[in-house]
């Protein structure tokens, strides 16, 4: 058995904050930000969290796929940025949705999070655990910026996205993943510092830090890598892809990659332009989009493929 999407659903933060908003708050311009990266505006958090957006996309997803939520035997959460240690952003959303059968956790595997979050419930399904799963991607980045990091805050997002995946004869054909964490120091955030009775450190919080030339030297190579292996193991051709959904990280990237597969970009649909970089929501939310505008139709070979800290990849190769 594998791994099939049967229902997808996404969910964005009303308050929408464009480059020239930025303008007015800290050195940049729409120019500086729109011809490095593709980035026109993004969606940031005010009244959500990471939860609510989780739980609004699970709903939808739900929904699309007609299924409810007590048919749920998995929650897999993608994310880095849950709103509580414990419990799990997957435990919160398996109280809301009751779904009372499912067994629920997170994993942190940055911008690949969605992806390896399928291949946990993939994995699942091949052993005949479970059935059905929800697997999703929820970040609120824009409380792990330093706002006066021009360089780094003008790129990310919140959001969340989720799929519905069941056991089923096809679906996914192959998956490739990875991670090198020699090089995990190029995009990093840390946590609070030890701080109890026998030491003391200063326990104000970190924001995240990227170099960004390594970072995007990195993806240009593993991304289209990791591509051609999941095809090669699929044995299909890049021709064959109808659509080759990506991480939203940055338009320049998406590019490369699809020079790299000698693929026209007609081929790599993107939404970076309006939701910046949501890290593991980045995935799911645009496959929700292309998914219900009915840009994939059944039988269509699709990839998603992923990277981002850790440093974490991924791909998939899906048969709608």
């Amino acid at each position: 058995m594998t791994a099939r999407i049967i229902g997808t659903g996404s969910c964005l933060p009303i308050k929408e904050v464009s480059n020239f908003d930025l303008e007015k708050i800290m050195d940049t311009t729409d120019e500086w930000i729109k011809s490095r990266t593709g980035i026109e505006k993004r969606h940031i958090a005010v009244e959500e969290t990471t939860t609510s957006m989780a739980i609004e996309a699970a709903k939808r997803a739900l929904e699309n796929a007609g299924v409810g939520a007590e048919e749920l035997d998995l929650i897999v959460v993608g994310t880095v940025s849950a709103d509580r240690h414990f419990p799990s952003t997957a435990c919160e959303i398996q109280s809301t949705l009751g779904a009372d059968k499912a067994v629920a956790f997170d994993i942190n595997a940055a911008c690949s999070g969605f992806l390896f979050g399928l291949s946990i419930a993939n994995a699942y399904f091949a052993s005949g655990c479970f059935k059905k799963a929800l697997v999703i991607g929820a970040e609120t980045l824009s409380k792990m910026m330093d706002w006066n990091d021009r360089s780094t805050c003008v790129l990310f997002g919140d959001g969340a996205g989720a799929a519905i995946v069941e056991a089923a004869d096809t679906g996914i054909v192959s998956m490739v993943q990875g991670s090198d964490g020699a090089r995990g120091g190029v995009l990093s955030c840390y946590n609070r510092p030890v701080n109890n009775p026998f030491v003391t450190n200063d326990t104000a919080l970190d924001y995240t830090s990227m170099t960004g030339q390594e970072v995007y030297k990195f993806a240009v190579r593993t991304v289209p890598e990791a591509i051609l292996k999941v095809l090669k193991e699929g044995n299909v051709n890049p021709d064959e892809v109808k659509y080759f959904v990506l991480h939203q990280a940055n338009i320049r990237i998406i590019e490369a990659v699809a020079k790299r597969l000698n693929q026209p970009m007609e081929k790599f649909p993107t939404n970076l332009q309006k939701c910046g970089n949501i890290s593991a929501a980045s995935v799911p939310i645009l496959l929700d989009e292309v998914n219900r505008i009915g840009m994939i139709n059944k039988g269509d070979k699709v990839v998603l493929a992923g990277f981002g800290a850790g440093l974490t990849w991924g791909a998939a190769l899906l048969d709608w």
